[in-house]
């Protein structure tokens, strides 16, 4: 919604809800499909060994079986009622998520990399869906997203370092974990340049530059925090 509302051009609340629901679809098809595949390791994971899949209450059938038609349905919804763009954009997310982040998770620490780019892409089909292109805003969108993401991730991460190890993910928490903060410092700080171009693109108001660089203030400051202490 939030690439949607801040594209420029003639909003249709028709668009918005199949761009919405399509969404949704295509996120609800590579959050099932990615369970699936990781039903034996996250069995072995406090955080995540009493999902449905885990506890037997759902059939791996069932789960994949969701995850397809999910996936079939959010991609034909967004390429017959959005446009082909939005489409492309949601199948390779799904693409991304389960057949090269999650494989990747147990084999290298660029898996996190990966999976900050799936998070990237859903504002940018928001943008898309209103425009029918990818201009620069679009970037920025995703940009934000994708910068956020290592000061979330690897925060969350390090707390659940153990478990991550016990099931054999390959995460910088677990590897590395001084690059782990260095990580996290770096993309804190690439947040400030990003959301100044926001209303350097009008966007916004000049106003988000200073709530932006007060919020992304103290994300750094904390990010520098937890990269010292590493």
């Amino acid at each position: 919604m939030c690439g949607y509302a801040m594209a420029p051009g003639a909003a249709s609340v028709s668009t918005l809800f199949y761009t919405t629901v399509g969404t949704t679809l295509c996120i609800s098809s590579a959050n099932a499909i990615n369970q699936w595949i990781e039903i034996p390791y996250d069995a072995q994971m406090l955080r995540t060994r009493n999902r449905l899949l885990g506890r037997q209450q759902l059939s791996p059938f069932h789960a994949f079986s969701f995850g397809t038609l999910t996936g079939a349905a959010g991609v034909t919804m967004l390429s017959t009622m959005v446009n082909p763009l939005t489409a492309t954009l949601g199948a390779a997310n799904i693409f991304l998520y389960t057949c090269v982040y999650t494989p990747m998770k147990r084999a290298s620490i660029a898996n996190t990399w990966v999976g900050a780019v799936v998070g990237a892409i859903p504002p940018m089909m928001g943008w898309a869906a209103m425009t029918n292109g990818l201009e620069p805003g679009a970037w920025v969108l995703g940009g934000i997203l994708y910068a956020w993401q290592f000061p979330h991730f690897n925060s969350l991460a390090w707390n659940l370092r153990a478990d991550y190890s016990k099931a054999g993910y390959r995460m910088m928490a677990v590897t590395n974990p001084a690059l782990n903060g260095r990580v996290s410092l770096r993309y804190a700080l690439a947040m400030v340049p990003l959301s100044l171009s926001i209303p350097y693109l009008n966007l916004t108001s000049w106003w988000f530059a200073l709530d932006s660089t007060a919020a992304n203030g103290a994300l750094a400051y904390y990010a520098y925090r937890f990269y010292k202490d590493r």
